[in-house]
């Protein structure tokens, strides 16, 4: 998944949080299943043993006005007990986030005549049912109910489908062993992108080849109404396309230098890894103001939603463009080497995320350093969008004095990617962009060590690029990630992970120095910045004044951070206050950038009117240092590492 710059929702964060909102509803839901670990439960535990036979799965994803995917499942089964599963533990969201509270109108049948169904008493995603004798197979019908108010997974124009959201499978088996021949019905004249190989086609239903259920979950269904399809690696030996589905035809366009830089992006990508472990890649790419923005990752393709002028405004949206970078890093990085905690036999085993700042941490490094070595960011694009992501550990992340970065690997699963009141201080997935912060240390290091010879590209073709051509995930745990930083350079690379990774207050900066650069504050947003906070329609638009005042504020006018023990902290504002006046006069941006600006002058305090809860009052924020934004300086007569970082590889 991608990163929000600078405010603690990593981009993965930011495009799947419309959707992952969904999770909070059924929390409780997500908790009550994991106490089969702790409590009795008739729920059979997965066997690599094969389910007999293939299971028909047909998806009607033909209604996109009310949003409703009607489900029909043909399950081989014989006589007995069965337990069918909905998937809870979804690959790239971390944690329990599969929306059973979406599934309505379960039916199961058999020859013709309705069974009884009974939910597991300690497993909400877990139906039992017994199978009559003489019953070779089970029909299954259910709706899966896709979002209405936010989020939406489709439109009258497009359709984002994961087959995770529209399955049940059976339980005692894992997920590489049970077959299913999936099936689709779309809207008519629709045309859709995705991994898996068509086998036939009839009207608008679409029939798949026969394929693992670890696979189909791996493989979702981008489809719209205007569709183009574009080869980014023309004449090689494995296709990778992006397939684009817009909300207008007009958004479609793309320049021949807007072209370049996306093919210029997968020989980048091949060059760093020097395999690939996919037959073919597609790039998912929902361009789109209704359609929620999406990040997430698979073996051989990808989500990627964002808005609908990506092509058509093209120089004022730079930020959010490393977006498709980083998701198909996660091709090598997470889904072919994947930590071992985080494989499951299954989609209802509880995963684990502790080795996260590898998984996503290098991957985010990555997808910034590709970005910008295919011309898709300049050089000052890609130091301004590092500078707002050093910026938070030079300042905005007090919560290490309680928490270390591992910890943080545990935030998707604790707090299921829901608003924080004080983000600073609870923190908020720090894998990602601390992550990528000290694998830019593990660079300059290498670099260091081997004057120049080597650098962490021989660590990612020596550790993800193994094995070319296998598509069998290799998994890999702490001591294999020093083994191999090893056999790029011999150094304590435990050491040097350890006081990143699970020390209290971490150095997290030391990479940009050892880089030839340094991070300092102006009172001028550089050009990236000031993009990333004033796209209006976008759902992550914000105000930032943390690096000053020591607050941010949402398109409404609400509070939503406030810095621990910053200067609008201890002035009392709490997040979720509505600004509505700023030294007495009507709030707006410019109006506090004028006032912040002012105090450094005057020295007088800032005065906020609040409300809050259905009160009213007037705070003083003893705040004088000025406006405050982060910029990369060079550091003279050191080398300039940064640089050959992200120089494109000939």
């Amino acid at each position: 998944m991608s990163i929000a710059h600078f405010i603690g929702l990593h981009p993965t964060t930011r495009v799947k949080v419309t959707r992952l909102a969904l999770a909070v509803a059924f929390t409780f839901a997500a908790g009550t299943a994991s106490a089969q670990d702790t409590r009795d439960s008739s729920v059979p535990q997965p066997q690599d043993t094969a389910y007999p036979g293939s299971i028909q799965l047909h998806v009607d994803a033909s209604d996109t006005r009310q949003g409703i995917f009607r489900v029909q499942e043909s399950i081989p089964v014989h006589a007995g007990a069965l337990t069918l599963l909905y998937p809870q533990w979804i690959p790239g969201n971390h944690s329990p986030s599969g929306p059973i509270a979406m599934l309505a109108g379960l039916q199961i049948s058999a020859n013709g005549k309705p069974l009884k169904w009974k939910r597991d008493e300690y497993n909400v995603y877990a139906f039992h049912v017994d199978v009559p004798e003489g019953a070779s197979t089970l029909d299954v019908r259910f709706q899966y109910l896709s979002p209405r108010m936010d989020g939406f997974e489709i439109t009258d124009r497009m359709m984002d489908m994961d087959w995770s959201k529209a399955s049940l499978y059976p339980a005692g088996h894992y997920s590489r062993a049970i077959t299913f021949v999936p099936s689709m019905t779309l809207a008519h004249g629709w045309q859709f992108g995705t991994a898996l190989e068509t086998a036939s086609q009839s009207g608008d239903t679409t029939t798949f080849k026969p394929v693992t259920f670890n696979n189909l979950v791996d493989s979702p269904v981008y489809a719209g109404r205007h569709f183009k399809r574009v080869d980014l690696n023309p004449g090689g030996a494995a296709p990778v396309h992006l397939d684009i589905v817009a909300d207008d035809p007009k958004y479609l366009k793309i320049t021949p230098e807007q072209l370049k830089g996306h093919r210029e992006l997968v020989t980048q990508a091949m060059k760093l890894f020097g395999s690939h472990h996919y037959d073919h890649y597609d790039f998912l790419f929902s361009l789109s103001e209704v359609l929620g923005g999406n990040g997430t990752e698979h073996h051989q393709s990808s989500e990627n939603g964002v808005d609908a002028d990506y092509f058509s405004a093209w120089d004022s949206n730079a930020p959010g463009r490393d977006l498709l970078a980083h998701e198909y890093t996660h091709s090598w990085n997470g889904k072919f080497r994947r930590p071992a905690d985080l494989w499951t036999p299954n989609f209802n085993v509880p995963m684990g995320d502790s080795l996260l700042w590898v998984y996503e941490g290098q991957t985010q490094y990555w997808g910034l350093v590709l970005t910008a070595r295919s011309g898709m960011w300049s050089s000052q694009q890609f130091r301004d969008a590092l500078a707002m992501d050093a910026a938070k550990y030079e300042r905005n992340r007090p919560g290490f004095e309680w928490r270390t970065l591992e910890d943080t690997t545990n935030d998707a699963t604790a707090a299921h990617r829901e608003s924080l009141p004080y983000r600073s201080w609870q923190m908020s997935e720090e894998y990602y962009s601390g992550g990528e912060m000290m694998w830019l240390a593990a660079d300059a290091k290498i670099r260091s060590l081997t004057h120049g010879a080597k650098s962490l590209d021989d660590f990612a073709q020596a550790f993800f690029g193994v094995d070319e051509g296998s598509f069998v995930t290799n998994t890999y745990a702490f001591d294999d990630v020093v083994t191999a930083l090893n056999g790029v350079v011999a150094y304590d690379w435990a050491g040097f992970l350890h006081q990143r990774v699970d020390t209290l207050k971490p150095s997290l900066l030391d990479g940009l120095a050892a880089s030839g650069w340094k991070l300092v504050f102006s009172d001028q947003q550089s050009a990236f910045e000031s993009q990333y906070n004033s796209r209006p329609e976008s759902a992550r638009h914000m105000y930032n004044f943390i690096w000053s005042i020591g607050l941010s504020i949402n398109k409404q006018a609400q509070i939503n951070d406030v810095l621990w023990n910053g200067p609008a902290f201890k002035a009392g504002i709490s997040t979720g206050a509505t600004l509505l006046a700023v030294n007495g006069r009507d709030y707006s941006r410019e109006v506090l950038t004028d006032a912040i600006a002012a105090a450094r002058d005057s020295k007088s305090p800032i005065k906020l009117s609040l409300k809050y809860q259905g009160g009213y009052e007037t705070v003083s924020v003893d705040y004088f240092d000025g406006l405050q934004y982060p910029h990369l300086e060079r550091i003279e007569g050191t080398p300039d590492y940064l640089s050959l970082i992200i120089a494109a590889r000939k």
